[in-house]
């Protein structure tokens, strides 16, 4: 991997780790076009430890004040009821799902899930759920002729239930071309809660997830001697820098834009990639690396 690939792959995470646009497909698809090897699901790994790193940063008095809850609430019965200590264990129940499927379909995530075909199938199917989801926000929140608006849902409302749930939406984002956000902020809609607490938790949930990931990938690559190191790393840097503009102004865009943006980008992107495999534009396979 050459220094400018690294530079823009890096770029493509930071730029679309936190947009329900999907990272994973984004730097698949960045190589595909650009004719050089899949970077593969080892360098997604380990890049989007950069982009969390910009979570950790950007919701630091959030992660402290919950971690500092939740360690109190294991000798103290009376701190069971706060808020952040049941948020500590959420986010611990809602990693379960992409825990147990992501060492389970590892060889699938790595191989026949990387197909191009199945990629471009997710981005439409996912970004339609994410329009009716988005949708059906709206129209709670505004209200209409007959009915006033509707009360959606805090954090403060978040249970064991509603948490798997979250967590089983995150495992799906496995699939190249799903997005993390994407799931978990439209499953949370589905369920009633508001865009920012949907959102919020969506990136407090990956925390564990993600972190996880980098660090196994970075172990197995370790080993393995297939990854290029001094490239990998610029990259990763590249993707907290960028990654920590996008999720604050992310965060600000969601309290008062709509989605529909990201769902007919999905949609499009999907149809194109879909007619040049068709057509013999694009391998299916494109680029895959050989490593």
């Amino acid at each position: 991997m050459s220094w400018f690939e690294s530079f823009i792959l890096g770029l493509v995470q930071g730029l679309t780790e936190f947009l329900p646009v999907s990272s994973s497909a984004h730097l698949r698809l960045t190589a595909a076009f650009a004719k050089w090897d899949d970077p593969g699901a080892a360098f997604t790994a380990i890049t989007q430890i950069g982009t969390e790193a910009a979570v950790l940063i950007y919701f630091r008095k959030d992660i402290g004040r919950i971690i500092s809850a939740w360690t109190r609430s294991l000798f103290n019965k009376e701190m069971r009821s706060n808020h952040d200590a049941q948020m500590g264990w959420l986010v611990i129940v809602g990693s379960i799902p992409i825990g147990v499927l992501g060492v389970t379909l590892k060889d699938q995530i790595e191989g026949p899930f990387r197909d191009l075909r199945i990629t471009a199938t997710m981005l439409i199917v996912v970004g339609i759920i994410i329009g009716i989801a988005d949708r059906m926000a709206a129209r709670d929140e505004s209200g209409g002729k007959h009915r006033a608006a509707k009360q959606r849902k805090g954090l403060e409302n978040l249970g064991i239930r509603d948490g798997l749930i979250f967590g089983l939406c995150q495992a799906c984002a496995l699939i190249p071309g799903v997005s993390r956000s994407g799931a978990t902020i439209s499953g949370g809609l589905f369920m009633g809660y508001k865009r920012e607490s949907a959102a919020r938790y969506s990136f407090l949930l990956a925390i564990p997830a993600v972190l996880a990931s980098g660090l196994f990938e970075t172990k197995d690559a370790m080993e393995g001697g297939h990854v290029d190191w001094p490239q990998t790393i610029f990259a990763t840097i590249i993707a907290f820098i960028v990654g920590y503009v996008v999720i604050a102004w992310f965060m600000k865009f969601i309290s008062t834009k709509s989605f529909m943006p990201f769902v007919w980008y999905r949609i499009v992107l999907g149809i194109v990639i879909i007619l040049l495999v068709t057509f013999g534009g694009l391998s299916p396979h494109a680029a895959e690396s050989s490593g």
